[in-house]
Parts: C-alpha cells; structure tokens; sequence
C-alpha cells in the first residue's frame, strides 16, 4: 500500500478491498445455488416438438437436477455471488 492508501494489483489501482467479481450473465439466469452449496440446473430438450415425446420423458425434463461433479468448478467460478 503507498501512502496515499491506494494499492497496485494487476496493473490497477483499488483503495484496501480486492475488486468485486463480475457474474457470468448467461449462467446466473441457468443455475442456481442451494443453501448446501450445491448448484441446481434445468433439463434441455422441452421447448418444442413436444408431440413426439412421452408423457413421462416431458414429466422428468420439467425437474431440475444437480450441475455433475466434472463441471461444479466451472460454474461455481462463474456465479460467484448466488
């Protein structure tokens, strides 16, 4: 910190606090975070041609379920604050 109190990180000057992180728009209207720090999503496949498809196949697209292990990171990452 200079004595002025501003600090230097990353070629940027901010006054003692870290930057506030930016969400990712896209993902914060598609997941969301539960009180166990779990992030819910919704299926895909339920927006048209909904004729061709069984009554129990639309019944369990309309749930939502967990994000999987392999992308938990990523989109942890991308909605920071939720």
């Amino acid at each position: 910190m200079s004595a002025d109190g501003w600090q230097l990180a990353a070629g940027r000057r901010f006054r003692g606090t870290m930057p506030k992180l930016k969400s990712h728009k896209g993902a914060s209207k598609r997941f969301k975070k539960t009180a166990s720090g779990k992030v819910k999503r919704g299926h895909s496949g339920l927006r048209h041609m909904l004729t061709s498809k069984a009554h129990k196949r639309k019944r369990k697209l309309g749930t939502a379920t967990l994000v999987s292990a392999g992308d938990l990171r990523k989109v942890k990452r991308m909605i920071p604050y939720q």
